[in-house]
């Protein structure tokens, strides 16, 4: 049976594709594409060294093989090494989390940051959750966030006992609008939650100012943000808790899990116990908690990380400084900001399809473009927290009520230019976005 996956995406003739069966391993699937692509490739010779490419350093889907992911982990024998030593240990994980590596790892991101604490929790999501909890954000109360963002803050708030209320953001940055934040205060807001989009901070300090004038707690979304500064000092330290994730798409990588950073000795102290049952000893509950702990195994994986992150980030940066070289002249597209005083740490370099349509069509024709030519584009958000089925039914906010929110999520799209691709990766992304552009135009 022919894989239809391989009939639209690589175009192989039915001789080939008959030859391919779902139940066979992905490497036959791979050899068969491959020579197919030495067919073609006497006519096409670079398409066999594109595929090539791919295969060999990318390992991407398996519905897709040598597809350029988005975003990939990058490990080597230091992460090995560490992972072997902890369980050769026993000690995988710690009941109160205040194993060897947990503890290493907290204070690694805590000098990167320029923090006076860090606790390792499961999750970017349990970050949040945890920082509210730490705010003493409870029912009644209203947090206001970004509709353009992950809906882990929004679920964070509900799941804390309160209402989250959306506002809009800067159209030129996708980060929440301080004016929006103004617009949507009221007697119950009690905290702010600012999100780093993409790797690029937010304007913290007029935010800021607002949060102090208001006395709210002002909450930073990290998840894409390790690494990035604003006005020289690295995103972690500016407001009173920044929440960090390092799920496998992130900057650094411990599978699963997450960190808050705070300068608070309170919040850190709450964030600890509340990680570990509510315990202020052990067996001994003292406020309401779960279980957010990071493992011995996940820390690991982190220090070990966190040693590379600087080499990462240069990386990242040097490859979107090819892409907004090579695209800078394509009037379809808006390319990524980076205003004065704000240092982006490229965990997505996002691009706008410029259009004034009503419909994420033409932003959804480049994304199967670049697929077709073996570039995974992400995008990130297809829908606003508001326009989700569940926070439409809650909140009840209108389709239309945040203009700047819809139309990002109808028209952005995510490329590679993760530390795993190399220049000559680099030019096969650009290639491909070139080619997608043309195609788009006509």
């Amino acid at each position: 049976m022919l894989v239809p996956s391989l009939r639209i995406r690589t175009g192989i003739p039915a001789a080939f594709g008959e030859a391919i069966n779902h139940s066979r391993p992905q490497r036959v699937l791979s050899e068969h594409i491959l020579v197919f692509l030495r067919y073609r490739g006497r006519d096409n010779p670079n398409e066999l060294e594109r595929y090539t490419y791919r295969t060999k350093v990318w390992r991407g889907e398996p519905s897709l093989p040598g597809l350029i992911p988005i975003n990939q982990p990058l490990f080597g024998s230091e992460e090995q090494e560490l992972v072997r030593k902890v369980l050769e240990s026993g000690l995988i994980t710690s009941a109160a989390s205040d194993g060897q590596y947990v503890k290493k790892f907290e204070e690694g991101i805590s000098k990167f940051v320029s923090s006076r604490y860090a606790t390792a929790v499961s999750s970017g999501t349990a970050a949040l959750h945890a920082a509210l909890v730490a705010a003493e954000i409870s029912k009644g109360d209203c947090v206001i966030m970004p509709s353009f963002t992950s809906v882990a803050a929004a679920e964070a708030i509900l799941l804390a006992g309160a209402r989250p209320v959306l506002a809009d953001i800067d159209p030129e940055t996708y980060t929440i609008s301080r004016d929006s934040i103004e617009e949507n205060l009221s007697s119950r807001t009690k905290a702010v939650i600012v999100t780093h989009l993409y790797g690029l901070p937010a304007d913290v300090e007029s935010i800021k100012e607002l949060a102090q004038d208001k006395g709210l707690v002002l909450i930073e979304d990290a998840a894409h943000a390790l690494g990035a500064e604003y006005k020289g000092k690295r995103i972690g330290s500016l407001g009173d808790m920044a929440c960090f994730s390092f799920y496998a798409t992130k900057n650094i990588t411990t599978g699963e899990g997450g960190m808050v950073t705070t300068n608070i000795e309170e919040y850190a102290e709450r964030l600890r116990s509340f990680r570990c049952h509510g315990e202020s000893k052990r067996h001994e509950s003292s406020q309401l908690g779960t279980n957010y702990r990071m493992s011995e195994i996940q820390a690991a994986i982190g220090v070990a990380q966190l040693s590379k992150l600087s080499k990462f980030l240069s990386r990242r940066k040097r490859n979107a400084t090819i892409l907004t070289s090579e695209l800078v002249g394509a009037s379809e597209i808006q390319l990524p900001v980076e205003p004065e005083g704000r240092s982006h740490s490229w965990n997505l370099y996002t691009i706008r399809i410029k259009t004034g349509g009503r419909h994420s069509t033409k932003r959804d024709k480049m994304v199967k473009s670049l697929e077709s030519k073996g570039i995974q584009a992400g995008v990130y958000y297809p829908l606003p927290v508001h326009l989700m089925p569940y926070y439409r039914e809650i909140l009840r906010i209108p389709s239309g009520s945040l203009p700047n929110s819809e139309l990002a999520a109808r028209t952005v799209l995510s490329l590679p230019v993760h530390p795993r691709l190399d220049d000559k990766g680099m030019a096969l992304v650009v290639e491909a976005v070139q080619r997608s552009i043309e195609k788009l135009s006509r």
